[in-house]
């Protein structure tokens, strides 16, 4: 559950006026992208019904998605990288149409980085339920209307049975390595208890074992301030004008999450107590430097997001439970046949580095026995996409056995 967006994990600072005057204008009803829009990077897989796991039923559907490198002829070099909470299938590359920012992990993807496209085929999706290509809320159902608030109920596994239906039509039957930060962790340990023989290496970052009660309740309250927007109509508003939308709700609850993405160290040493201009927020209408930073991100993420399918996804994030039905987590763990690096952020405050270390403990094979890499950075949970040159060291491990 990150920013997910090169823009948006650069270490935090003042908004300026230019800053400020990108967001003029009104936003739209909904930030999705939607047929018709420029394509981009973006492939496409089209397939036919997927069942729920509690049983519901989506006629067809599709997953976005880009691929760096090229498939080896015995089809043992793909690796699979997946998103975050609000990330998208542009894992690299220049912003430009279809795309309106560069890749998030640029950094650690590409010719001779740590994930070298010179050597792996590198895969990356847009998650089932997203809004970004993938079939989700915003798609339109076979009654020639947005599914909105129809859109059917998904788990973690539900969208990890996606991906293997990507991965059956690329051809891929094992994946030389599945990576995932925040909720693409939850998904990359998902692959590997669930899928074990299809699954090599595996990299599972800031992410933990089940969504605690702690995590749920968070994420309930920003579900709540979303459905709570008058404009957000039950879900149905995207017949909605410019500025119509449900952006109150939907930027209030990006702000509420962002508190969770960084650390205090972080926020109180850039912000301090500084003012956003010379006027005095201490009575007289002005604005502390942070209370601007936080305004001016959930506005921006109105912009590229869609109301409804960010409620299906902490719908989905909250239902992450490895051991659900596998006789609890530790026996699930074991499942894993896949070398796996584990690694967490020390300051960390929505996936603590506790849920790491009993990943670590559970999984037979590991790089680093019981415990995970613990990286030390003032950006807390951000801090496995913002600290490239650490993670690149350890992705470097994973990939040398």
């Amino acid at each position: 559950m990150d920013w997910q967006i090169s823009e948006d994990t650069v270490p935090s600072a003042p908004i300026t006026e230019a800053d400020a005057r990108s967001l003029l204008g009104r936003p739209p009803a909904t930030g999705a992208w939607r047929d018709g829009d420029p394509v981009g990077d973006r492939r496409f897989a089209a397939f036919g019904e997927f069942r729920t796991e509690n049983g519901e039923r989506l006629p067809g559907f599709r997953l976005a998605y880009e691929t760096w490198g090229e498939l080896a002829p015995a089809r043992d070099n793909a690796v699979l990288i997946l998103h975050a909470l609000t990330g998208d299938s542009h894992v690299r590359g220049a912003a430009g149409p279809g795309h309106p920012t560069a890749g998030w992990w640029g950094d650690l993807v590409g010719p001779g980085a740590a994930i070298d496209t010179d050597r792996w085929f590198v895969v990356a999706p847009n998650m089932l339920g997203g809004c970004q290509g993938s079939t989700g809320p915003a798609s339109i159902a076979p009654d020639g209307y947005e599914w909105a608030a129809r859109f059917p109920y998904l788990t973690i596994r539900d969208q990890v049975g996606a991906q293997a239906h990507l991965a059956d039509a690329l051809g891929i039957g094992r994946w030389a390595a599945v990576i995932g930060g925040s909720m693409g962790g939850m998904h990359a340990l998902e692959w590997a208890v669930g899928h074990p023989d299809r699954v090599e290496r595996a990299a599972i970052l800031s992410s933990p074992p089940i969504t605690t009660a702690d995590q749920i309740a968070s994420n309930t309250v920003q579900a709540d301030t979303i459905r709570m927007d008058p404009r957000f109509a039950g879900g149905a508003f995207y017949d909605a004008g410019d500025g119509d939308g449900p952006h109150r709700g939907l930027a209030l609850a990006r702000r509420m999450a962002m508190l969770s993405y960084r650390s205090p160290t972080e926020l109180n040493q850039r912000f301090q107590r500084s003012w956003q201009s010379g006027v005095s927020p201490l009575g007289h209408g002005g604005r502390f430097a942070v209370e601007s930073y936080l305004d001016f991100h959930g506005n921006k993420f109105t912009r590229r997001f869609d109301a409804n399918s960010y409620l299906t996804l902490v719908e989905a994030m909250n239902s992450h439970d490895v051991g659900r039905d596998r006789d609890g987590v530790e026996d699930a763990l074991r499942r894993v046949t896949a070398t796996t690096l584990v690694l967490g952020v020390d300051s960390d405050r929505l996936f603590p580095v506790d849920g790491q270390h009993r990943i670590a403990r559970g999984i037979p094979n590991t790089l680093d026995g019981d415990q995970a890499v613990v990286l030390s950075s003032d950006f807390g949970h951000d801090g496995f996409l913002i600290e490239t040159a650490a993670v690149d060291h350890q992705l470097r491990r994973l990939f040398a056995v």
